[in-house]
């Protein structure tokens, strides 16, 4: 039987493989509802990265289908079962502060900057390499290996939905979008918002928050908030004051200006991704902490204190008496993704991520009393059950014996808070790419790919669809 070194094969076409993907990662893929259409649902640059994608799969002489712009299918060999690669083509939006444009996939160190650098663009061309490694070895397989080129996993699914009302459901699969060695255990995610509507009556304070506004996705902690003041100057002067204060005092960044009788104050936290709360500093939390201590109108004293209460230092739903753990996957996780406050209405967007053997709807349930209490009303926007695989299944097995023979180190399995297309399939894994030890800079400025582990993982990734397939 011939034995195949998969790492001398990727280094064969080491430069061909860097090239190809700075080539992806410089399309735009960020959803635009402006440009969107009927054949491009989420817009034109997420739409000319699936149609990227699919002419480089005709390249490469591998059947292809387009899926009315909402997902893409490449697909190799042959076999009545298939095993399924799920990879996703739009990107979070950039945020501010990279120091080389998001999207010139600029190389410097060794690493390729770029926004879906590490999530989930540069994954995608690694398996995408893997499998066109595997049809040019003319490999003999008894499944089909087929592509799923989701292009809306970071808002609403709306792809993975339409993918499986028209196509079929792999046999097995992976989707390489997280940590290796692999990720069996998915925690539950909930996007949930809580709403309040005010009878605002004549306000007889020295200063009125007029709008209060942070964050633009449910599942990345905010970087900025936006706070606007209007009343006595006297009063704003002060506040400006203690502003800066407490800026310095907490050694975080922030701006106030002044604009006749209105003071903006803005705030600047450090992003993460909704799954690992703990790992930023949520903008909308901080700065609604230091409003609190200001004499405002009712509304935006409630407001803000709600706030302080159930969310301020608090990522475990305690506050929120939503609070759980399992030995599998660890404690429930909540991140506060969106604030919103007008004086009429206010919001707070909550993402929450709860152990695999929880019960979602038992949660949400206590959620939307806990809001009831506090005169508000809590709608549940999106809700993805639980992906859990046994270790002692055939899929875990062959993938924890690809990993130890490719790096030497043992296939330990894990479990994690963030959602991947896997928990969309019956039976399927997260699977890479981000190794051991490695900073996560997902859904970050400055997010980038190690050329080196891009190409560890696309060795990886041949021997793991050889070895499923074959």
């Amino acid at each position: 039987m011939k034995v195949i070194n998969w790492k001398k094969e990727v280094e064969k076409r080491q430069e061909q493989i860097i090239a190809k993907t700075q080539e992806f990662l410089r399309i735009n893929s960020v959803l635009d509802e402006s440009t969107a259409s009927e054949k491009q649902p989420f817009g034109a640059g997420i739409n000319e990265a699936l149609t990227h994608m699919l002419k480089t799969g005709e390249d490469y002489h591998f059947f292809v289908k387009n899926l009315d712009g909402y997902a893409g299918i490449i697909e190799y060999g042959k076999g009545e079962e298939s095993v399924g690669i799920l990879c996703h083509l739009d990107v979070v939006p950039v945020g501010e502060g990279w120091t080389t444009p998001p999207f010139s996939a600029a190389i410097r160190d060794g690493r390729i900057y770029a926004r879906g650098a590490i999530d989930n663009k540069g994954p995608t061309m690694a398996a995408f390499f893997a499998l066109a490694i595997v049809s040019e070895l003319d490999l003999p397989l008894s499944k089909r290996v087929r592509m799923i080129l989701g292009t809306d996993e970071e808002s609403q699914w709306r792809c993975v939905d339409y993918y499986f009302k028209h196509e079929e459901m792999p046999t097995i699969g992976f989707a390489p979008d997280a940590d290796f060695p692999i990720i069996h255990a998915e925690k539950g995610i909930a996007d949930a918002s809580l709403k309040w509507s005010y009878q605002v009556g004549q306000d007889s304070q020295n200063v009125t928050l007029s709008r209060f506004h942070a964050g633009e996705r449910f599942n990345m902690v905010p970087d900025k908030a936006i706070a606007t003041l209007i009343g006595d100057r006297v009063y704003l002067d002060k506040i400006e004051e203690a502003f800066r204060k407490h800026l310095l005092q907490n050694r975080h960044n922030g701006t106030a200006t002044f604009e006749e009788q209105t003071l903006t104050l803005t705030y600047e936290g450090i992003s993460a991704h909704g799954s690992t709360p703990e790992k930023g500093i949520n903008a909308g939390i901080e700065l609604a902490t230091f409003l609190s201590e200001v004499d405002l109108q009712s509304e935006a004293n409630d407001y803000l204190a709600f706030v302080v209460k159930n969310l301020l230092g608090d990522c475990s739903g305690k506050a929120l008496g939503i609070a759980t753990r399992d030995d599998v996957s660890g404690p429930l996780t909540v991140n506060a993704g969106l604030f919103s406050f007008d004086g009429k209405e206010a919001s707070i967007g909550l993402n929450i991520r709860y152990p695999v053997t929880a019960s979602g709807e038992q949660c949400l349930g206590t959620l939307q009393l806990t809001a009831k209490k506090h005169s508000a009303t809590c709608i549940v926007l999106d809700h993805m059950e639980p992906n859990y695989v046994e270790a002692d299944h055939s899929l875990i097995q062959t993938l924890q014996a690809v990993y130890e023979r490719q790096t030497g180190e043992e296939a330990t399995l894990l479990a994690i808070g963030g959602g991947t297309y896997a928990r969309s399939l019956d039976t399927g894994v997260a699977f890479g790419p981000m190794f051991p030890g490695r900073e996560d800079v997902a859904h970050q400025k400055d997010e980038y790919i190690d050329i080196d582990d891009l190409l560890k993982a696309t060795a990886i990734y041949a021997e793991a669809i050889y070895e499923l397939a074959k």
